[in-house]
C-alpha cells in the first residue's frame, strides 16, 4: 500500500495518465464494452496505444520517483516537519476559519444582525444542525449544504430522512431548522436559496413576541 500510495501521487503530480497521454480510456472502454479484461486490453493496445507507449510511461514514472521524489524528500529536514505540523496546525486552521466565518454563516449575520453560533457535536449527530441562533430561551437550527446539480438527490433524500430529526430539535428547543444551500461562485460563496433569510427572520420575530 505505501508503494501505491507513492506511485499514484507522483502520477497525479506529473500527470502520466491523463487524457494526453493514454486517451479517453473512460470513453474508450464503453465504446469496446468488452466482456473480459484481455478483450480490453486487446481492444486498446491495437486502438489507442501499444504496449510500448505504456511502458514508457512507466519508465517515465519511474524516473520521476527514483531522481525528483527521492531528492525531494532527501532535502526535508526536521525542522521543515515541525514548521509544517506548526502551520497546518495554527495558521492554515485560523485562515480556514476567518474564512469560515466571511462565508455563509458569516453573511447571514450581517444580514439579520444576529449572533449565529456552531452547534455542538451532539446537536450535529443527533438533529443534523450545523449552526443555532438563539432567541431568549429558545433556538433556530441552521443546517448548510452544497448547491450543484449533483448534489440535488442527495439533499432531496437527506432532508426527508432527516425531517424526523429536524421535528425534534423543535419540540425541544422551540425553533424551526432551516436548509441553506451555499453556491460556490469563483473563490466566493453566496445563499442559493435566498428566500429562507425572509423565513428565518420570521422565526426570529415569532419566537420573540413568544
Amino acid at each position: 500500500m505505501p508503494k501505491e500510495w507513492i506511485l499514484n501521487q507522483a502520477n497525479m503530480r506529473w500527470g502520466l495518465t491523463k487524457k494526453k497521454n493514454v486517451g479517453p480510456v473512460a470513453e474508450l472502454i464503453r465504446k469496446c464494452a468488452p466482456k473480459t479484461r484481455e478483450e480490453w486490453e486487446i481492444y486498446y493496445l491495437s486502438n489507442v496505444y501499444p504496449k510500448e507507449h505504456l511502458e514508457y510511461l512507466g519508465k517515465t514514472l519511474f524516473i520521476k520517483v527514483t531522481d525528483i521524489c527521492k531528492a525531494e524528500i532527501e532535502g526535508i529536514t526536521e525542522d521543515d516537519c515541525i514548521n509544517f505540523i506548526y502551520n497546518l496546525v495554527i495558521n492554515r486552521t485560523f485562515d480556514g476559519y476567518q474564512t469560515e466565518i466571511q462565508t455563509i454563516y458569516g453573511q447571514l449575520e450581517n444580514i439579520l444582525n444576529i449572533k449565529i453560533e456552531p452547534a455542538p457535536d451532539e446537536w450535529d449527530r443527533g438533529y443534523n444542525v450545523d449552526y443555532f441562533i438563539k432567541i431568549k430561551n429558545k433556538y433556530i437550527g441552521l443546517q448548510i449544504k452544497p448547491a450543484g446539480y449533483e448534489y440535488i438527490t442527495q439533499i432531496i433524500n437527506e432532508r426527508e430522512q432527516q425531517k424526523k430529526t429536524h421535528e425534534k430539535f423543535t419540540q425541544k428547543y422551540g425553533g424551526k431548522v432551516f436548509y441553506i444551500i451555499s453556491v460556490t461562485e469563483g473563490k466566493n460563496k453566496r445563499i442559493h436559496n435566498a428566500e429562507v433569510i425572509e423565513e428565518i427572520k420570521k422565526e426570529i420575530l415569532r419566537l420573540e413576541n413568544e
